[in-house]
């Protein structure tokens, strides 16, 4: 029989976060949410959030701020992130979870959002690569990337319809376990630019570390997955698995990913 189920649900995105209040999954218990109630205009919940503005990474463009403009609650239990462009700054927004958990041993543990990403034609979204993700909490006590361990629930890049789970580990920022700074990933397409759920679960029932998984979802279809057997090392596994971990949801404009320099 299959142990006891937990959720792990975070209402947070990219763009605009879902109105709806956790969803109550058959089999599993809600154990942290958002749904950024609040008024419009105003930041995230500082029980909840850290707003970062120091983040200089990936050959990226833009610098996070605080601002409203860039980061905000929409006043109808969903939040915004906007990137802005000023006299040739970009400047975009960037929330961490002070919330950490580890996927506990003998249960299913799951973390989604709802995200949409705005109105604006696809052909005006070049640079743009926003993402749902989590990191190994390690890295806020000086461990280094990849080492922390990296859950790339969402990622999407240049307005383009599809979407990308992918993990990022190992002891080196180029080739080893995890195939880097590429990562082990996988792709799914998505039909348009409204509301859709990104999903990953952690299975660790099975009893070892080389069978325990974690697998992907966009609106409930599967389109990734990665094993402890794959990954070959528990080490290694364990920072994605097994150790504690905290949300992130930002959209950057530029870097690697994107292969775009903004005008």
């Amino acid at each position: 029989m299959r142990a006891k189920t937990i959720l792990m649900a975070a209402m947070a995105c990219l763009g605009l976060v879902s109105a709806e209040s956790a969803p109550g999954y058959n089999g599993y218990r809600l154990v942290w949410a958002d749904g950024f109630e609040g008024a419009a205009g105003s930041p995230p919940d500082a029980g909840k959030w850290n707003i970062r503005t120091d983040i200089h990474v990936n050959g990226e463009w833009q610098q996070y701020t605080t601002e409203s403009r860039n980061l905000q609650r929409s006043g109808g239990n969903t939040f915004q992130l906007v990137p802005q462009i000023d006299n040739g700054r970009w400047t975009s927004g960037r929330i961490e979870s002070k919330y950490v958990f580890t996927p506990e041993a003998g249960r299913v543990t799951m973390a989604e959002a709802r995200i949409r990403f705005g109105d604006n034609d696809i052909n005006n979204k070049k640079g743009m690569w926003p993402a749902f993700w989590l990191l190994g909490d390690s890295c806020r006590n000086g461990t280094p990337w990849p080492n922390c361990g990296e859950v790339d629930v969402m990622e999407t890049v240049n307005g383009q319809l599809t979407g990308y789970g992918t993990v990022h580990c190992g002891d080196t920022a180029q080739g080893g376990i995890c195939n880097e700074p590429n990562g082990i990933g996988g792709t799914t397409g998505f039909p348009d630019q409204g509301w859709h759920n990104w999903r990953v679960i952690w299975d660790r029932t099975r009893g070892n570390w080389e069978s325990e998984t974690l697998t992907w979802y966009m609106d409930g279809r599967q389109f990734h997955q990665v094993s402890g057997s794959r990954i070959g090392n528990f080490d290694v596994w364990r920072s994605l698995a097994q150790t504690p971990l905290h949300f992130i949801c930002n959209v950057a404009v530029g870097g690697s990913f994107v292969s775009w320099r903004p005008p």
